[in-house]
């Protein structure tokens, strides 16, 4: 069967991404006194991200100032009158000026939490969206938790490796084949996998979408795929934060589906009878996809 959960694009730009990048952020934490309490720099830091334009500003701030202490973000409520030395405000001046780039708030922490797993963030590879972890939900949902079955689950654009990962961890009977065409995200992600202590039951391969699996990884008892879906066209009107991605793992020809049709064609004889897919897609692409419905008579919608 064949099961697709679609995600809105991203919204639109006020500045080019380009133009952020060409400026100088400060923000001034001098003060008359010789130092400022916490709740000075978290109030101060919150209003120079709303000038910005950075969504969320008050809940970034508190992140970056707990990232920065070595805090948890609920110890900020109790040290709110605490006065920061000169040193820990140097080390917060350049993560608030590049979240004030609109860097993402992964990138300069360094890492994410997807479905309670953590994910190292960095520039190598696609950041693990919140409504991504609904993927996983809806796969276990539609496969068999018989211990006594050995299931072959594929991840197919790994990226971060974070679905791979959270498969690997909440399905006690799997083996899971993840795959990316990417070198540097495949490097990211393995990391990923070590530290979530996950390596026996996942293996990663480098190649284009099914190809890159080894033939006995077939036949595939379900298959995840978040693959790129964003129409080349839509380019100038993604969130600057977007624009932090690879571009490898964002575009997919005129209207976001080219590397999607392709994985589907691949799938005929490499599944097993009424194994769900699940694709990550944006919302009105389904649409498209049930029109084609034809060009893969190897599946059922």
């Amino acid at each position: 069967c064949m099961v697709v959960c679609s995600a809105e694009s991203a919204l639109q730009l006020t500045i080019p991404p380009e133009e952020l990048k060409k400026r100088t952020f400060k923000i001034d934490y001098s003060t008359e006194v010789s130092s400022e309490k916490l709740i000075d720099i978290l109030n101060k830091t919150t209003e120079f991200f709303k000038k910005n334009g950075v969504p969320n500003p008050k809940l970034d701030a508190q992140y970056i100032l707990a990232h920065g202490l070595n805090m948890k973000r609920m110890e900020l409520y109790l040290n709110f009158d605490r006065p920061l030395s000169e040193e820990e405000l140097i080390l917060l001046r350049p993560m608030v000026a590049r979240r004030a780039k609109r860097e993402p708030l992964q990138h300069i922490i360094g890492n994410t939490s997807f479905r309670g797993h953590e994910i190292q963030c960095d520039k190598r590879a696609l950041i693990p969206r919140p409504e991504t972890e609904m993927l996983v939900d809806m796969l276990k949902e539609r496969i068999s938790l018989d211990e006594s079955l050995h299931l072959h689950i594929a991840d197919i654009g790994t990226g971060s490796g974070a679905i791979a990962i959270a498969l690997a961890k909440e399905i006690s009977n799997v083996k899971v084949f993840a795959s990316d065409i990417s070198t540097d995200a495949l490097e990211l992600a393995k990391i990923n996998a070590e530290n979530n202590a996950c390596l026996e039951t996942l293996s990663f391969y480098e190649g284009s979408l099914l190809n890159a699996l080894p033939q006995d990884a077939f036949p595939l008892h379900a298959l995840v795929a978040n693959l790129p879906y964003i129409p080349e066209k839509d380019k100038s009107s993604l969130q600057p934060e977007v624009c932090f991605d690879p571009e490898l793992a964002l575009f997919a020809g005129d209207d976001g589906l080219l590397l999607i049709r392709e994985l589907l064609v691949q799938l005929k004889g490499k599944i097993v009878a009424n194994a769900p897919i699940l694709l990550e897609i944006a919302s009105g692409q389904e649409i498209i996809l049930e029109e084609e419905a034809k060009n893969y008579s190897h599946l059922e919608w």
